[in-house]
């Protein structure tokens, strides 16, 4: 169970879905209900009959930014890209880079603007911090129209002209994501199957909704590399949750109203940060602040005991990843390798694009 050999499966290539379904509602549905075991096949508009009465519906609104930028190091004009993580303050960053020969102190240019980035330290094995030559909200303009969208390495296209930028800044989003919560460096993926349509669907169905917020970053797609899963630490993201939508998530779990994430970054937050206030009185919830506000590093693996969630809206995943990994502490290990395997015969498109499941 905690052997990260035991997370991996054989995907077809032809399975990694290259572009999202249109409408995005019109992707396919694998259901898994655990009480009966069984597995049901449909398609995401589906969602207004499958979901329980009275379930509340929980999304990460946080909003992707275009992440890759693509340099040169200066006076040699060797090729570098820069993957940002995470905004320490103002034009300091946390990143991934690539290139050869890095160094601290080296400073590396964008063409099509005067913006430059210098290397400060060498964080760790990954990570590395940068200083730009701009500070906000110039820094943010500049970064918006210069970088490209993060799209993961497996979806293979070529962000080589305006058009298609654009239309990838759309498609990479979800319809929901909050534009003063900028701040995932990969989407929600979960969440890229809403359309507006089935969300008015949805709440004249009585499903209620709340948004909290968890920037994507590095602990969401960072692999797993050891063999013993347990020694695997996430890197931690920031999530936020006002206190009226904690008191919502509270109330519903008093009531037994069945609570369902949309994607596993909400499955974090609701785990890592609202969990912490199940026992409180509501006089001590009444002192809280308005806005809560942590970095979340938690885990999740089969053995894990859910104190919030009920059920689970997910894309499918890598194999050996932590994603992976957290979804099967709903379904059990071998349940869900079972449920991709029907899912690889059934011909479902996987990972970004790909379809859903629904775990209840």
């Amino acid at each position: 169970m905690y052997s990260l050999s035991d997370y991996d499966f054989i995907l077809p290539e032809k399975l990694i879905a290259q572009k999202p379904a249109v409408p995005r509602d019109h992707c396919r549905l694998l259901f898994f209900d655990s009480k009966t075991q069984n597995a049901q096949h449909h398609y995401f508009y589906d969602l207004k009959k499958l979901l329980p009465s009275g379930a509340l519906l929980v999304f990460n609104d946080s909003q992707v930014i275009p992440a890759r930028l693509l340099g040169q190091k200066q006076h040699t004009d060797g090729k570098f890209e820069i993957f940002l993580l995470k905004q320490l303050k103002d034009n300091l960053w946390e990143v991934l880079l690539k290139g050869k020969r890095k160094k601290e102190g080296m400073i590396i240019r964008f063409a099509h603007s005067n913006l430059q980035a210098k290397i400060i330290e060498n964080l760790d094995e990954q990570r590395w911090l940068v200083e730009f030559n701009y500070h906000e909200p110039d820094l943010s303009r500049i970064l918006n129209r210069t970088g490209l969208i993060p799209l993961p390495p497996y979806i293979k296209i070529e962000q080589s002209n305006t058009h298609i930028k654009q239309w990838l800044k759309k498609q990479y989003q979800t319809i929901y994501a909050d534009s003063s919560k900028k701040g995932s460096v990969a989407a929600p993926t979960a969440g890229l199957h809403f359309t507006q349509r089935l969300l008015s669907q949805l709440e004249n169905g009585g499903v209620e909704f709340a948004k909290v917020t968890l920037h994507v970053g590095l602990g969401t797609f960072s692999p797993v590399r050891h063999e013993d899963i347990t020694q695997h630490k996430m890197h931690s993201e920031l999530g936020m949750i006002d206190k009226k939508t904690l008191l919502q998530i509270l109330e519903a779990k008093k009531v037994g109203r069945p609570i369902i994430s949309v994607g596993t970054t909400t499955v974090r937050v609701l785990e890592g940060l609202v969990s912490k206030y199940l026992n409180y009185s509501p006089e001590k919830l009444a002192q809280l602040p308005e806005v809560l506000t942590e970095e979340i590093g938690i885990f999740i693996y089969p053995g894990y005991r859910f104190k919030i969630l009920d059920g689970l809206i997910t894309n499918f995943h890598l194999p050996k990843s932590t994603l992976l990994m957290l979804v099967s502490a709903m379904t059990g290990k071998d349940k869900l390798l079972e449920l991709y395997k029907i899912a690889i015969q059934k011909k479902y498109k996987f990972f970004s694009f790909g379809d859903a499941m629904l775990i209840l």
